[in-house]
């Protein structure tokens, strides 16, 4: 597990590593230069510079899955939101790294049989090609994942309605 911590080799405190990205704002809401204070609810690839705020999505979610998602040419993020005991299958990645941050409540992200917990504000990275799944241990359990975009992979579910690892999207 990798625990992100204030020493940032780029520049910048944690909060405001969004300036490595083209398309996006420093997420710091004390950071005014070129903020929005309204969250953004739908996939933003142009040049729109904007704060999102995970919190204020997180509460406001109304199903299990992905409630907000950003693509540009270079990224995708989603912030995914479960109750205990939902989350995403067990599945594979062979792409890409995907950076995993909690963003509200404690979830268990297992990663090659290894169950990992996470709590909000700490943040994890799952290597291609290892075999991953969630599952919310507090009701919400709201986390971001990070990682280049490739051909979509999202969560789908299964005719029961459960979530059920991820279906290939063509982009």
């Amino acid at each position: 597990m990798v625990i992100l911590n204030d020493m940032d080799p780029e520049g910048g405190d944690p909060p405001c590593w969004a300036h490595l990205f083209d398309d996006q704002a420093c997420l710091d809401p004390n950071h005014a230069e070129g903020v929005v204070a309204s969250p953004i609810t739908a996939r933003t690839g142009n040049d729109e510079r904007a704060t999102v705020d995970l919190a204020a999505i997180t509460q406001a979610a109304s199903a299990p899955g992905a409630a907000w998602t950003h693509e540009s040419e270079d990224l995708h993020v989603n912030l995914l939101v479960f109750a205990s005991g939902e989350g995403v299958a067990e599945h594979v990645n062979d792409e890409v790294d995907v950076l995993v941050v909690s963003i509200a409540g404690t979830g268990a992200v297992t990663v090659d049989g290894t169950r990992h917990i996470l709590s909000t504000g700490q943040a994890l990275v799952i290597p291609k090609s290892a075999r991953r799944s969630t599952t919310g241990m507090s009701a919400p359990f709201a986390y971001l994942t990070c990682h280049r975009r490739r051909a979509g992979l999202r969560p789908s579910r299964d005719s029961d309605g459960s979530h059920s690892g991820a279906t290939n999207l063509q982009t």
